[in-house]
């Protein structure tokens, strides 16, 4: 299957469960790969037969900087929802991680995958 790919997104938002994550942003690092059959794209040409990386990039990003959430896993739940309603996305893996969250560590995180892949 195919894959279009958003790397390294960085957001600031609020993600955590201490009383200073509840009250300070934080650096969230996104990862996305959205499985699609890209082959219609490749024929026509055309933004509309596509997964538009922009406008999923901008929909993650407006979540993230106000949802809120306590945990990585809750937050790549949400991200992974907005992915899988594009048009043609068939399938999503999401990476959400904390960089410097855990001291001696440079992220911590998860991946989780969702519908065909």
């Amino acid at each position: 299957m195919d894959q279009t790919i958003i790397r390294d997104l960085l957001i600031r938002g609020i993600i955590g469960v201490n009383d200073s994550e509840r009250t300070h942003t934080q650096d969230i690092l996104v990862n996305i790969t959205i499985y699609t059959d890209a082959s219609t794209a490749g024929q026509s040409d055309n933004i509309e037969d596509c997964v538009n990386y922009r406008t999923v990039t901008k929909k993650v990003m407006a979540h993230a900087e106000t949802a809120h959430r306590f945990t990585v896993e809750a937050l790549a739940e949400d991200i992974a929802k907005i992915c899988l309603a594009e048009k043609n996305a068939r399938g999503v893996r999401v990476r959400v991680e904390k960089p410097g969250a855990v001291r001696f560590t440079r992220s911590v995180g998860i991946e989780i995958t969702r519908g065909e892949v």
